[in-house]
């Protein structure tokens, strides 16, 4: 089951571009890790959204999505430095929320998952935001980012979600919430097919 509306809105656009999606997708480090703590890595994280398009060639074949919907938007030079002064957001440290990013164990139990799931060992890490405010380069360039996970990282937001398939929508019903939503308000005169 999805448990965030955006979750829910990143697999239906991730389906509509010919993905195979999955939800929720437990991984936490291997006991046999070197570096594994029971204290620490004992509970799970998930992959927010995995998807794979058996037409596609190249990284992109497979996507890891960890959706962040706040309401105030993504800001990634905030995120970069929260992260590397390991300030405390929203009750614990801020590199906690990505750790898949930022620590090595953890990501290689990111790696081992998708792989396991997909027969694939390279695919693209994709950060699903509301909006994104800012420069998107702190977050999709940073060196450390991509050496500790070995993957390309790319924002989405969710503007960008809605231009894609919007203008593809037809008469037909969708086959996607996000589809037929989005029909809805092109209907009530909510949205045209140019908005978004």
């Amino acid at each position: 089951m999805k448990e965030d509306i955006l979750e829910q809105l990143a697999s239906d656009y991730f389906e509509a571009l010919g993905y195979f999606t999955l939800t929720n997708v437990k991984f936490r480090p291997d006991p046999s890790d070197p570096a594994y703590e029971s204290r620490q890595d004992s509970v799970h994280s998930d992959i927010d959204v995995l998807g794979y398009c058996p037409t596609r060639i190249g990284d992109d074949r497979v996507i890891a999505v960890s959706c962040k919907s706040l309401q105030e938007g993504f800001w990634p030079e905030w995120e970069v430095k929260a992260i590397e002064e390991n300030k405390i957001v929203s009750g614990r440290e801020a590199w906690r929320r990505y750790r898949e990013l930022v620590v090595p164990k953890w990501a290689r139990a990111f790696r081992k998952c998708v792989s396991d799931l997909t027969n694939e060992t390279s695919f693209v890490y994709i950060t699903a935001v509301t909006k994104v405010n800012g420069d998107r380069g702190p977050w999709e360039d940073n060196s450390k980012f991509r050496e500790t996970l070995g993957a390309e990282i790319r924002l989405l937001s969710l503007t960008e979600m809605v231009q894609a398939v919007l203008p593809a929508l037809s008469n037909t019903v969708a086959n996607s919430e996000l589809g037929r939503t989005l029909q809805l308000f092109k209907a009530s005169g909510i949205l045209s097919g140019n908005d978004a």
